[in-house]
């Protein structure tokens, strides 16, 4: 009876697998994984979702057609051999082909993930000095200032007269620069459908940026515990269109009116006097 060559034949099963799951992941599972296309950012990163579930289909089948395969096959059929095999001491080829395959993914991973932050921002906070300004040459970003503090978000407009209010409106096909703070405790803003998520500390100005796309309603949570009543600070955000945005921010610059002179004037941070607060 001729030899098995075990390699070739899992080798052979694991091809298959990859070639008809990876596509499979690709185009029909990837692409409903959130957040969605909300804006330039949550669509770069169900791309960056694509590619890590491409690239990782074909290593996860591989490790388990591996383990399959030898429980099935070289499981021990004698209750009364000995458990213990023969002892394995090495096998140069495959330890110099799994420090290539490893190195090249681990390269080629860190390469990609440094060219996509550059890209578009990514979304994330970055501090106050951003590495990276998805800005075009002779344009500018909106600027919103986004508040924490136990338990809601407020949203200040420093082009607007510096107007503060309790919801979020931003105009679409705009690129817009959040400045998210923190009156007490460590808070995270988080604008889910918009892939953003930067987190509101004290006397930190940590900046984020977003693009938005057509007309959406997007959720707005804390996502760092902040308190008794963190489960409850959420609201929700809108994109609408340019005129819209105008009537609105026009309509709260004259409600808030008042409340506007009152507020100290625009900064980065903000230093309030001690308040008793739970939690």
């Amino acid at each position: 009876m001729p030899e098995i060559n075990h390699f070739r034949r899992v080798a052979l099963i694991w091809l298959v697998s990859s070639i008809v799951a990876t596509p499979l992941v690709i185009f029909l599972f990837a692409p409903i994984v959130p957040p969605g296309q909300g804006s330039v950012q949550s669509s770069g990163q169900v791309l960056d979702n694509t590619v890590l579930f491409g690239l990782s289909t074909p290593i996860a089948l591989a490790v388990l057609i591996f383990f399959g395969y030898s429980f099935v096959v070289f499981r021990e059929r004698d209750p009364a051999a000995v458990l213990d095999g023969p002892a394995v001491r090495g096998h140069a080829g495959a330890q110099l082909w799994w420090m290539i395959v490893t190195i090249t993914i681990v390269l080629f991973l860190a390469t990609y993930a440094s060219y996509r932050t550059f890209v578009d921002g990514a979304g994330g906070g970055q501090g106050p000095i951003p590495a990276s300004v998805p800005v075009p040459s002779g344009q500018s970003a909106l600027p919103v200032q986004v508040i924490a503090q136990q338990w809601q978000f407020t949203y200040r407009y420093p082009t607007y007269g510096g107007v503060e209010t309790s919801e979020l409106y931003l105009p679409e096909h705009t690129i817009v620069k959040f400045n998210v703070t923190s009156l007490d405790v460590v808070h995270s803003f988080w604008a889910y459908q918009l892939a953003v998520k930067a987190d509101a500390n004290p006397n930190v100005n940590n900046v984020a940026f977003v693009k938005t796309r057509g007309p959406l309603t997007f959720n707005v949570r804390c996502a760092e515990l902040c308190g008794v009543w963190h489960g409850y600070m959420f609201n929700l955000g809108h994109v609408v269109s340019k005129a819209q945005f105008a009537a609105w921010i026009a309509q709260q610059q004259r409600q808030f009116a008042p409340i506007t002179k009152s507020l100290p004037k625009y900064n980065p941070t903000y230093n309030p006097a001690p308040t008793r607060r739970g939690g």
